[in-house]
C-alpha cells in the first residue's frame, strides 16, 4: 500500500511530525507537556496574550460595545452563566440528539454503499446535495412546517451531521488491504464476517475523523438554527446580547461555544486513541 493510500492513525510515532485532520495540523503529535518549563512556557504564552489584549484595550479605550476587554468577558460569564446554563441545555439536547439520529443514519448508508455500488449510485446524488446545501437555508421551511420546537433543529442537525460521518466511514471502509481481504476469502469468510472483521476495524480512524467533523459541524447548524427562530438555545442567547448591545454577555456565550468545539475535538480524539491507536 502507497504512502498515499495509508489509513490515518491517531496514534503517532515519536519523531513523526506529520500534519494532518487527526492530529490538528501536528498540534497533538508531541508527547505532551513533559517538564515544569513547557508548562511556564505555555502558561505565560497565555497570559501574555490575555493580559496584552486587556492592556491594549485599556489603553486606545475601545468602547465594550465594540470590544469588551477579557476581564469584562470573565466577569459576564460568571455573572451570567446562572441564566446562560438552561440555553447551554437545550442546545446539548439538539446536538445529541440530532448528531445521534446523523451518525447513525450515515454510518449505516456508508456500510451499504461500500458492499452495493449501485446503492452508492443512486444515493451519492442526495449525499452532493446534502453536503453543498447548507441546512440554515431549510430552517425557517422547517419552522413553518414544525413550530419552534426541537424537531426543527435537531432534524437540522441531523442533516449537517450525517453526511460528514458517511463520507468519511466509506472512505475508511474503502481503504482496506486488499491482501487482508483476499486472505480473509481464502479461509472461507462470508461477506459480513470480512466487513465486521476486516473493513470495520480498519476504517475506525476514519469513522471516528467523521464523527468529529460531523458533530461540529452539528454545533454550528444547532446555534445557527436556534438565531433563526425560538426562543432558547445559545445561538438564541447570541443574538439577543447582540440586539442589546451587551458584548460582555455576548463574547461569553462565544466562549462557551469554543469550549464546547474543543471538548468534542478531545473527546472524539481520545476515543481514536484509545480504540484505533494500532498500526495502518
Amino acid at each position: 500500500m502507497s504512502e498515499t493510500d495509508a489509513i490515518p492513525e491517531f496514534r503517532t510515532k515519536a519523531g513523526r511530525t506529520d500534519v494532518g485532520i487527526t492530529n490538528m495540523s501536528a498540534l497533538t503529535s508531541g508527547p505532551g507537556i513533559r517538564s515544569a518549563g513547557e508548562m511556564l512556557a505555555i502558561l505565560f504564552v497565555a497570559v501574555a496574550v490575555i493580559g496584552g489584549t486587556e492592556v491594549l484595550l485599556l489603553v486606545f479605550e475601545v468602547p465594550q460595545y465594540v470590544l469588551p476587554r477579557p476581564s469584562e468577558i470573565a466577569t459576564a460569564l460568571v455573572v451570567e452563566f446562572p441564566q446562560i446554563a438552561p440555553h447551554l441545555g437545550h442546545t446539548l439536547v439538539e446536538l445529541l440528539c440530532g448528531f445521534a439520529i446523523g451518525a447513525t443514519v450515515g454510518l449505516i448508508l456508508a456500510a451499504v454503499i461500500t458492499q452495493f455500488p449501485f446503492v452508492e449510485k443512486i444515493v451519492t446524488p442526495y449525499i452532493l446535495l446534502l453536503v453543498t446545501t447548507p441546512m440554515l437555508a431549510l430552517v425557517p421551511l422547517l419552522i413553518l412546517r414544525l413550530g419552534f420546537g426541537y424537531e426543527p433543529r435537531i432534524i437540522a442537525v441531523a442533516l449537517a451531521s450525517g453526511p460528514m460521518v458517511m463520507i468519511n466511514a466509506a472512505t475508511g471502509f474503502r481503504r482496506v488491504d486488499q491482501g487482508k481481504i483476499a486472505l480473509a476469502r481464502s479461509y472461507g469468510a462470508s461477506t459480513f464476517q470480512i466487513f465486521w472483521k476486516v473493513r470495520a476495524p480498519m476504517a475506525l480512524p476514519m469513522i471516528f475523523v467523521g464523527l468529529m467533523i460531523g458533530s461540529i459541524f452539528g454545533l454550528l447548524t444547532a446555534v445557527g438554527a436556534e438565531m433563526v427562530g425560538g426562543g432558547f438555545g445559545l445561538g438564541n442567547r447570541l443574538t439577543s446580547y447582540s440586539s442589546m448591545i451587551q458584548m460582555p454577555q455576548f463574547f461569553a456565550v462565544v466562549l462557551i461555544l469554543s469550549i464546547l468545539g474543543i471538548l468534542i475535538y478531545v473527546t472524539f480524539f481520545l476515543l481514536g486513541k484509545k480504540f484505533a491507536s494500532w498500526e495502518a
